[in-house]
């Protein structure tokens, strides 16, 4: 099997894991209250990359540990994630139709219902991530820390409200980077943290997996942005052009597109080279770290 190939079914095969795992973890949708489950549900089973778990996994994999390990962490971090995107979607803040080729949670639940269940999520993440069991040194209320720390106000709610007052405005490169940095790269960077955490990895390692995070989650958000403007909503499975519409502040409408993508390939490279300490374990981030910075949708 050729790279390309047996890259998109280890991809696959992670997804298919993790999809299981979350479903473990939802209550059914027939549990009471019925609607508030299936919207929760709804979001979750959408479809999307698992990026962020598939991080965790393989962050625990780098670090010699058995993946299993950190897949409570994995889910909580697809659980904070779907639920700031249910709210990212709502009138109040983004106001979009579509995420992940479907109509947004409250196109389909009304508006209150869908606050509700990113609010479910969110709390639903702290209960199963207490439920790890971490190899070496770390405790699961350590983790809980972790990502409650990257889920408050001086991460990605505080990069939300950032990203909304500024639309319309032309921010600084440093405020620019701080919306990024708060609202993409931290849960990334978390999702590395977690991994290595929960597979007991030493300071070193877990330094190393936090920069490629930060540098990855940067590029990472920097090519969304592009993607925004070069692609259709159908390729997208989300409103195409909608930053451009709100004018809402991008690497792309500050610094044009050949240096963003030239700044995106420049983070891709740092993120890569982070994880030398790592040697041959971390070669799946490596990969994912090049797909990302590579793909259309």
């Amino acid at each position: 099997m050729n790279p390309a190939k047996e890259f998109k079914a280890y991809t696959a095969s992670q997804q298919k894991r993790i999809n299981a795992a979350l479903r473990s973890f939802l209550p059914r949708a027939s549990c009471r209250p019925k609607t508030l489950h299936e919207s929760m549900r709804y979001s979750v089973s959408a479809g999307g990359k698992r990026l962020r778990p598939i991080l965790c996994l393989a962050a625990a994999e780098a670090c010699g540990s058995n993946d299993n390990l950190a897949m409570p962490a994995a889910c909580a971090v697809e659980f904070v994630h779907t639920y700031s995107l249910i709210h990212d979607d709502l009138p109040c803040m983004d106001d979009d139709d579509l995420r992940r080729g479907k109509p947004t949670n409250h196109k389909v639940y009304g508006e209150a219902v869908a606050v509700l269940a990113g609010d479910a999520l969110l709390t639903l993440a702290f209960e199963v991530i207490s439920q790890s069991k971490p190899a070496g040194k770390y405790t699961a209320a350590e983790m809980v820390q972790e990502l409650a720390l990257t889920a408050g106000s001086k991460h990605l709610v505080g990069g939300q409200v950032m990203d909304m007052e500024g639309e319309g405005a032309e921010p600084s490169a440093r405020q620019l980077r701080f919306i990024h940095e708060s609202k993409t790269a931290a849960l990334l960077t978390c999702s590395m943290r977690l991994g290595a955490m929960a597979a007991g990895a030493n300071p070193g390692k877990i330094d190393a997996l936090s920069q490629f995070g930060q540098a990855t989650g940067l590029a990472f958000q920097i090519i969304d942005d592009i993607l925004d403007i070069t692609q259709s909503s159908e390729k997208l499975g989300k409103s195409a052009g909608k930053d451009l519409a709100t004018e809402k502040a991008t690497y792309p409408s500050t610094h044009g597109l050949e240096k963003s993508r030239r700044e995106a390939a420049r983070l891709t490279e740092q993120a890569i080279t982070a994880l030398k300490p790592l040697g041959s374990k971390a070669s799946r981030l490596r990969e994912i770290g090049s797909y990302l910075l590579d793909r259309d949708y």
